[in-house]
Formats: C-alpha cells, structure tokens, sequence
C-alpha cells in the first residue's frame, strides 16, 4: 500500500503537505474522528481523499451543492481516482451504475447530499463496507453556525448507525461555539480537534467606505480593468443590486452576469457554469453564491455592500486566490448597510447572535489598525505586527486636531432635538437649499452653513468617524436619527477634544499603497516571452478542459501554467515534475503540453528526460535551478547561425554527446534538432 507521501506525489502531483495535512491524515488512518478547521483554499479535501485511497472500504462525503460535488468528482477522476456523485441530477440508470460500482469496491469516493443520505442510509448499512464519512461544510449542523440548515441534523445517526466508521468533520468558518455544537451533533469519538491557521497571505485586504452609488462603479471599473481577461466576484447585499451592478458594468462594455435566488435553477446553474468554465469572467451575486465554486483563479472578490458576518465575509474572500497566487480583496463600506443589516438582524430568530456578529464586521470595517490581525484574532489566532497586505498597513492614518469639526456637526445635531439622520446633518452643515430643509426649517438654524467649505463626501467619511469613535449613535428605532453620546457632549461643551483621521481620496486608476505600484508596474511593463507561452497553454488547457466537459482549472490551475511557461519541460518526465501534475495527467495531456512548448520554443520534444533532473520538493527548486545552469539554451529557439553550427560539426563527425556539450542541451535536443534539418532519421 501506497504511503500519504507517495499518494501525495504520483496521484496529485504535489511534493509536500500543506500545515496539519499530514497529521490530519494520519489520524484518520488510525482509525479515530477528527475535526478539522480550516480556512477556504487550505487543502481541506485533500485530508480525507488520500486516506480514502488508502483505506479498503468506500469514502462517503456528505456535501451540499451537486455542483460542488461535480467539480470534486471532476478533479478526482482527472487524477486517476475512482469517485462519483449520486444525486437526483442523474438519471436512476447511472444511479444505479454507481451503486453497483460502489458495491464492488470500483468506487473510492462517493459525493451525497445529507437530504439524499437519509434514503441511501439502508443501503450504505446492507451493501457497502464504509470506512469514512467526511461531513463537509460541517457549520450547517448547528444553529449557531453562520449557514445553518435542518437537513444537516439528520447526521446524527451516523455514529449509532456506522459505529466503525470514522467520522469527520471539516469547515472553513466555525467560532468556538459552533465548534462545540458540530462535535456534540455528530458525536465525535476518540476525536482530535486540528485548527489550521486562518492566514491567507495572498489575499491583499482592503476596505473603502462612504463611496456613492456612482463612485463605487467608477471603482469596480478601474478594478476589472486593472484584472482583464481574470476572473472575479463582486458580492451584493440584494438581488436588485446584483442586476444594477451588472447593467451599469454592460453601459461601460464589461460582460458580467448577475446570479440570486430569484433566478430559475436553470438560470442559475448556467451561470454558475459559464463561471467556472470561463466563458464569463465576472458574476454578480447575493450570498447565494460561492459555496459550490471549486475555482481556484479568482483573482479579485469585491463586497459592493458590507456582509452581516465575519464568517460570511471571510468565506467570501476566500474564493479568491485558492490557487495561492495573489488575490484582491474590496470592500465597500457606508452606514446605509449598517442599517440594512441591523434590521434584519432585528426580525431574525436569532436576534442577539446576528446583532453581535454584525457589530464584529463593523469593527472590521471601521478599523484603524492591521485588518489581518483583526480576522485572525476573530478566529482565536493571535497575530503580532502589521501583515503589509492591507490598506492600513500600507497607507497608516494620519490625524489632526478635528475639535472644531466636529464640534460644528454636533451642533447641528443639537439644534435640530436630534432628529436628522446622516444626510440632514450635511445639508445643514453645508447650506443646502432643499425642500426638505426648508420645510423643516432647518435653514434658519445658526450652524446652517458652517461647513459649506468642507465636500459632503468628506462630511460623511467625518461623521462616519464621529460614530466610530463613539461621539454619535444611531437610534435604530427612532428612524435612524442620530444621537450625541455622553463623549460627545464633552467634545461639544470643550470639555475634551477630538482627534480624526485625514480621509483618503477615493482613487478609481489605482488602489493607494505599495502594492499598487508594483500592480501598475507589472502591467505597464511589456509582454515578455513567458507570458506569451502562457496565453498559449491556457489555450490548450481550455482546449483539453472542453475535451473532457472540465472546467479549466481541472486539467491544471494556473500555477501549474506558470511554472511551465517558466522551466519550459521538453520531455514528459520533465512535465511530471511541474507543481499539480500527477501521473495520469502525465499520461493523458504531458505530450499535448510538451509538444506546445517545444513548438513555442522552435525545436522538437525530447524523447527521454534530462539525466540531471531529479525529482525534488518543489519549495527547493533546486533540480530546476540546476537545470537552467546545465541547459539553459534548451529553452532558447535555434538561430539559423545554431542550425549551421550544428550542421558542420555533425558532418565533421562530431558525436551527439560531443554535440550536447558544445551547444549546452540534452542529447535528445541534439537528436531532435538534427531529424528536424533532416540530417538523421
């Protein structure tokens, strides 16, 4: 039997283990439950596939979405591992098929809804010797969970009903309480508790508050833009936003599709699908959407309204960057989704919870410190200094003495028995002339006026600030109107003073900070050959992907794409040691992607792989190194001056070794070059 680390290699073509990976496998292995916390894009499938392999019996992963179960089944079969979905979108012909397959042990894997479980149960009991269940999404056992949903209670009977079975239960966002209920549910026994870190250093954090309507477009333009031809999701609190967004995006030329629960199934799947196969590189969406996404290169998820929980907001940008290159993260933020969200948290079952997780996202939101440390200390992981990947940290606030500031809008709060709202309060501020204000009369108030030198946007970012800071509230139930707290009327009377942040201008070119330049510098800079190549096996990828019914991440994610137009393999051994290829796809598409590279490059495929490439962890990449210093013109195209050089040395009797080590390439480069000049058979 194959070991964890051999399984690893050959069957996924990865060289190492992620964190906690090989411990949460080899727990498995050992017969006993397990929990396993773990963000998105951590490898969570991973921990129970390999011991699926390995194990006799069958696999059984309870998962919630038949298109997250499609994607999984795709990728394992593209990898050479038996597995297959049983749900009601097959036909019971090919339900059937695969019952008798799992029944003679063909299966490994088997992907099933808990809904569908509950049918198949005496099924599972009588026929099939069940070695594992993974219960994916785990979080939807319990009420306390973000996502919670009755079918997934029903999982309760696995412990009494497969006693010698393990159990595990995977999620990417589970606080503590959660944790607790998911391993009192499903009875957890002999079980170990595995909490990954919550760090997803690819993931550049960012948020933007008191942008208008208009402004929030001309910045999501200046995004897409900024990731042409890149996927990305932008995340709307209603379905009406979602189809404005997308309208508004179609009036500027960019394709986008929306995708809510108030489109048929159909709709939406073809949404769904036309996502993950790339025909559109945009979606639109409500929270309904993501769950199913296996899709490893979204390059940018952007919240146009602020989500009702730290578990949904990290779970939503977490489908950006699965494939652990760099990801953009937006947010945009302003006290009406406040509002939204405090009233539907109001009307909830579960009122108080709601209320709390949502004051959790608003401090995030708010925030004038590291906005990772802020996440990771929600998840219970400590984390010391700034990340340099978040706009705090690379762009710091800077105060002034705002006193006056905002001792004027306080006044004007005052004066009108604190009952305006935000947007009354900046008419008056600046002096605005509408009907409103003069109906109310607010226009004959002293402080009406005394700040039409400051722009109603900065007025906002300041009140913004002044709730923040806990000199104003909102009455939620007295109309939104705002309130001055006991350390504003310190601030108004002089009896303290104000400290507030100067507002950032609101950029639509370009994002503030470090990683801006270096994002314009990389775009501004030309082509170079390597991204040339890429392009060219994305489009094969695309080709083999349509081949299979795959989506393109299937055959290999762009990871993999940009190691191969970087080390450029002129054999298929060679390709077998590119990050992500295992042997089946060795098999299957290494002469497809070799005979690519070779054209791109000029010359021919080598037949047998260059002596000196060992295969070795890919984190070292020192068999590459070394073969760029041994060979480094077999990935330069021949020159008619080579050609000729080659030609003479041949005739003169020079030996292909001879030849290989003047011209510093393999043997079968030399082999190859000279049957392309018809100089050998």
């Amino acid at each position: 039997m194959p070991t964890p680390h051999e399984i690893l290699k050959t069957v996924f073509g990865y060289d190492s283990f992620r964190p906690l990976q090989e411990e949460i496998i080899n727990q498995i292995l050992a017969h006993n439950d397990t929990f396993v916390l773990m963000p998105t894009g951590g490898g969570k499938s991973m921990c129970y596939q390999i011991p699926a392999i390995i194990f006799e019996g069958i696999t059984i992963v309870v998962s919630p979405l038949i298109s997250l179960m499609k994607d999984q089944v795709d990728a394992l079969k593209s990898n050479g591992v038996e597995a297959e979905a049983l749900n009601s979108n097959n036909s019971e012909d090919v339900n059937y098929h695969i019952r008798i397959n799992c029944e003679s042990g063909i299966t490994k894997i088997l992907y099933i809804s808990p809904e569908r479980l509950q049918k198949e149960i005496p099924w599972m009991q009588s026929k099939l010797n069940v070695s594992l269940f993974a219960i994916d999404e785990a979080h939807c056992i319990s009420q306390w969970g973000h996502d919670f949903r009755p079918e997934y209670t029903q999982l309760n009977c696995l412990r009494s009903m497969f006693p010698k079975s393990v159990i595990m239960a995977l999620t990417a966002t589970a606080d503590k309480i959660t944790r607790e209920d998911i391993i009192k549910q499903l009875d957890l026994q002999s079980y170990k508790t595995f909490i990954s870190s919550f760090d997803r250093p690819n993931l550049s954090l960012e948020v933007r508050q008191g942008y208008s309507e208009n402004e929030k477009i001309n910045a999501i333009i200046s995004i897409v833009k900024r990731h042409q031809n890149e996927s990305g999701i932008i995340y709307c609190l209603s379905r009406k936003n979602t189809e404005k967004v997308v309208d508004l995006l179609h009036k500027q030329g960019v394709t986008a599709k929306a995708y809510h629960a108030g489109m048929s199934t159909p709709d939406r799947n073809k949404v769904q699908d036309d996502f993950i196969n790339d025909r559109i590189n945009i979606v639109c969406a409500t929270v309904a959407f993501g769950m199913g996404i296996d899709k490893s290169n979204v390059r940018y998820v952007i919240h146009y309204n602020m989500p009702k929980s730290i578990e949904n907001f990290y779970q939503e940008i977490g489908r950006g960057g699965r494939d652990g290159l760099e990801a953009e993260t937006i947010l945009f933020y302003n006290i009406q989704d406040i509002i939204t969200l405090r009233r539907f948290a109001e009307e909830s079952d579960t009122k108080e919870i709601n209320l709390e997780k949502l004051k959790r996202m608003q401090e995030y939101a708010e925030a004038q410190v590291c906005r990772r440390q802020i996440l990771l200390n929600y998840f219970g992981e400590h984390s010391n200094g700034n990340c340099c990947n978040c706009d705090i940290c690379k762009n710091p606030p800077q105060h002034f003495d705002g006193t006056v500031v905002v001792q004027k809008a306080l006044s004007a709060i005052k004066r009108t028995d604190e009952k305006i709202g935000f947007t009354h309060t900046i008419d008056i501020l600046r002096g605005s002339q509408n009907a409103d204000i003069i109906k109310l009369g607010y226009d004959q108030l002293k402080t009406f006026g005394v700040g039409s030198d400051i722009s109603a946007s900065i007025w906002y970012d300041y009140l913004l600030q002044m709730l923040q800071l806990g000199y104003i509230e909102i009455a939620y139930n007295d109309y939104n109107h705002l309130k001055i707290t006991d350390s504003g009327s310190d601030v108004l009377y002089g009896r303290s003073k104000a400290q507030l942040a100067i507002p950032k201008p609101k950029t639509y070119k370009q994002k503030e900070g470090k990683q801006d330049k270096k994002t314009i510098e990389k775009q501004s800079a030309p082509i170079n050959e390597d991204n040339r190549l890429f392009e060219i096996l994305r489009t094969l990828r695309k080709t083999i992907a349509e081949e299979n019914n795959w989506p393109a991440y299937v055959v290999l994610p762009d990871k993999s794409l940009k190691e191969l137009a970087i080390h450029k393999p002129l054999s298929v051994e060679n390709f077998g040691n590119i990050y992500g290829v295992g042997n089946r796809k060795k098999e299957q598409f290494g002469a497809r992607f070799v005979k690519a590279i070779a054209d791109y490059l000029n010359t021919e495929p080598i037949e047998e792989p260059i002596e000196s490439q060992e295969i070795m962890p890919h984190q070292e990449l020192s068999y590459m190194e070394k073969q760029k210093q041994l060979y480094s013109n077999a990935y330069q195209p021949w020159t008619a001056e080579d050609d000729s050089k080659l030609i003479e040395m041949y005739n003169a009797g020079e030996s292909i070794k001879q030849l290989a080590e003047f011209f510093d390439r393999g043997r079968g480069a030399i082999r190859s070059r000279l049957k392309k000049l018809n100089i050998i058979v």
